[in-house]
């Protein structure tokens, strides 16, 4: 498997589910994006009794996390954004990675649902406007490997 550049990763986003993820436009100017950042609980069932001398555990909950990215100042992007922050219910989302197999259908993608949380503007004098968006994932990540 060759290693890839993060290049040509895409992050869609829609209020419905959608039935073909290639009708949905991509954000556009993202320059980076973190995560999703998942995490399990472990519950500790350590007794008197336990031997070894090692503390024991169990899975508890699972945390999606969270996704973090950063947008180049772009109207079209930052309503979808903005749209998805006013919004009471989750929207639809999709990373696709550009590892694409020549001849494939598409690269790598996690989808799931999530909810805008924040998204501050950084509007400096001599550079470029920027949005640091973060988005809590609600429920879990489905992980397609690519086709």
């Amino acid at each position: 498997m060759a290693i890839k550049a993060g290049v040509g990763t895409k992050l869609k986003m829609s209020a419905t589910q959608p039935t073909n993820w290639n009708t949905v436009n991509p954000i556009a100017n993202i320059t980076n994006i973190t995560g999703p950042g998942m995490s399990k609980d472990t519950i500790d069932t350590t007794a008197l009794d336990t031997t070894g001398g090692y503390r024991t555990f169990i899975t508890g909950l699972k945390n999606p996390g969270t996704l973090t990215f950063t947008l180049m100042f772009d109207s079209a992007g930052y309503n979808t954004l903005k749209n998805s922050f006013d919004s009471d219910s989750p929207y639809y989302i999709q990373i696709e990675l550009p590892d694409k197999p020549s001849g494939g259908s598409h690269g790598s993608t996690f989808t799931f649902q999530g909810l805008v949380t924040e998204i501050p503007l950084t509007i400096p004098p001599d550079d470029k406007i920027t949005c640091d968006v973060t988005i809590q994932i609600s429920g879990s990540v489905t992980f397609e490997q690519a086709a």
